[in-house]
């Protein structure tokens, strides 16, 4: 059984790889945003292909998309929530790039978020990843801006 203890520090860890996540995203840095995926991962990202298999094809994804984020921006989170366990974690959130490039295509967006992470070896990596946009049923249309 997980005391509170073990559970209120690997939450930390859990809130410092995503912040380290977003950092490493923020500065376009594709050898930091690998090194926080597990080998066996599989990604449910938001445009085609439904998923995604392993590090190395998903590297290849960032390294086609990084190009086309602003040149500048940091990344404004909410409502991040984190279940953990001993060596499993599953947290959720909401996101969107924010800068001064107002105008640009990734300013629009907010995106929800679900990574469940796994600890190998004592390090938290991130084994499954759902990035996903609200859609309108009736329309087809994808819901871009946050509804509070």
């Amino acid at each position: 059984m997980t005391n509170r203890s073990t559970i209120a520090s690997n939450e930390a860890q859990i809130r410092r790889l995503i912040a380290d996540q977003q950092r490493a995203i923020c500065t376009k840095d594709v050898d930091q945003i690998m090194s926080r995926y597990a080998n066996e991962l599989i990604i449910f990202n938001v445009t085609p292909p439904f998923q995604i298999k392993g590090k190395d094809a998903y590297r290849q994804v960032w390294e086609a998309c990084l190009p086309h984020f602003p040149d500048s921006f940091e990344i404004e989170t909410r409502d991040l929530t984190i279940t953990v366990s001993d060596d499993l974690a599953v947290a959720h959130w909401l996101f969107r790039f924010t800068g001064t490039e107002q105008d640009h295509p990734a300013m629009q967006t907010w995106m929800r978020v679900t990574a469940v992470c796994r600890r190998n070896q004592g390090n938290w990596q991130i084994l499954h990843e759902h990035l996903s946009v609200p859609f309108d049923p009736e329309t087809s249309k994808a819901a871009f801006t946050l509804n509070l």
